[in-house]
């Protein structure tokens, strides 16, 4: 920082300092052109005059009031113009008391607003110019007396000016700042966005896999003593199950690691395409699933493809959670105009605890999965017992969800 920043510094965080910097600043010029005679006996010539004792002392008093002129800028200006109205009247030869009047009056227009600025300084400019004009020494007509109507003026604009100047420079902070917060504020939304969607990704893995592990264990617990053959094979199902779980886990987590992290996902997000691997799951683990397809061609954007996928797979498990072990799940994939529509019903009493009353989260995602791309999901209790789960999803998407989803 150089030395006049430096300074500049100070002052700026000391303005009683500067204040009366100005003060003594305005106090010299003042007592200067006490001193000075304009008028000489052939015409406008410059000589030395010797001023009232009066004047110096009025502008003595005028400048020391200018110290306070920041805490107090309408008092300071009601006593600098009666200094200058005083000096007006009794001045002979005038003294330029009126030049702290001019520096108060451009502190209140600088400081106070713009109906303010023009009652004040109309006040102040007919005030000192009437009482110069009409009880002052000199003719109405003389210089002296036009000089005060126009330097008041000037400091009542200069004054506006410097304060419309500073309401434009703070407008364009104001507005820079609320640009900065909605800029912070929508990078915090897509955050939430996309911790959501992680959330509802790792929902539908866990809750899938740890359910096919929890049948696979009972069943292996069950028949580990009389039939240890079929007790290995459910136990590589848990295992086979198991890592899957922590494949898509790995997959989904992974989302969340920055650019140089190394071992990046390299695996896409599973779709239809892995439909009957999922069933394949479901029928390991002791459920009956019928799959019929209608969709042979259609060519879907990766977020629909994994929303079905996603669908599908928490249905299923809500089939194998609650529907009860006896129970029957058809599986309908349609391509119906715009639109692809996933159907997944069951034929189990269930026991009682269905996934509307569960208290889980797996048909709120769901809906909100939907949701998010545009389409409707429909859920409950069939006629004659069993659930159905009805998505329509649109084959376009629109707007931002789409990408956010992938």
């Amino acid at each position: 920082m150089s030395t006049v920043d430096r300074i500049r510094h100070q002052l700026k965080a000391h303005p009683m300092a500067l204040d009366a910097i100005l003060a003594a600043g305005v106090l010299v010029c003042m007592v200067a052109g006490s001193f000075v005679d304009p008028h000489g006996p052939d015409g406008v010539t410059w000589g030395i005059r010797t001023p009232d004792p009066l004047s110096l002392v009025l502008i003595a008093l005028g400048a020391t009031a200018l110290v306070l002129r920041r805490r107090a800028p309408i008092t300071v200006l009601a006593l600098t113009g009666t200094f200058s109205v005083v000096e007006c009247v009794t001045g002979d030869p005038r003294a330029p008391v009126a030049m702290a009047a001019v520096i108060a009056l451009y502190t209140v227009a600088s400081a106070t607003d713009r109906p303010t600025t023009w009652r004040v300084g109309l006040l102040t400019m007919t005030v000192l110019t009437a009482a110069a004009m009409l009880g002052g020494p000199l003719p109405w007509y003389a210089q002296e007396n036009l000089a005060i109507f126009a330097w008041t003026g000037i400091g009542a604009t200069a004054g506006d000016a410097v304060r419309s100047r500073r309401a434009f420079v703070q407008a364009i902070q104001d507005r820079a700042e609320k640009a900065e917060r909605t800029r912070e504020e929508e990078a915090r939304r897509r955050v939430a966005e996309e911790r959501l969607r992680i959330a509802r990704d790792l929902h539908d893995v866990v809750a899938h896999h740890i359910a096919l592990v929890n049948v696979q264990a009972g069943v292996a617990a069950h028949v580990m003593d009389k039939r240890p053959d079929q007790a290995k094979e459910a136990l590589a199902h848990v295992r086979e199950a198991s890592r899957s779980a922590l494949n898509e886990l790995r997959a989904t987590v992974g989302l969340l690691r920055q650019s140089g992290d190394p071992e990046a996902p390299t695996e896409p997000a599973p779709g239809l395409d892995r439909l009957d691997e999922l069933v394949g799951t479901f029928r390991s683990a002791g459920l009956q699933v019928e799959v019929a397809r209608a969709d042979a061609g259609t060519a879907l954007p990766a977020a629909v493809d994994l929303a079905a996928y996603r669908v599908i797979q928490e249905a299923l498990t809500n089939v194998r959670k609650h529907a009860g072990g006896e129970a029957k799940a058809e599986v309908s994939v349609v391509s119906v105009g715009p639109n692809i529509e996933i159907t997944v019903l069951d034929n189990g009493a269930g026991d009682g605890d269905g996934p509307v009353d569960s208290g889980g989260h797996g048909l709120l995602g769901m809906r909100e999965r939907v949701t998010a791309l545009r389409g409707t999901l429909t859920t409950g209790p069939r006629y004659g017992g069993g659930f159905r789960v009805h998505a329509i999803l649109p084959v376009k998407t629109r707007g931002r969800a789409a990408d956010d989803t992938v």
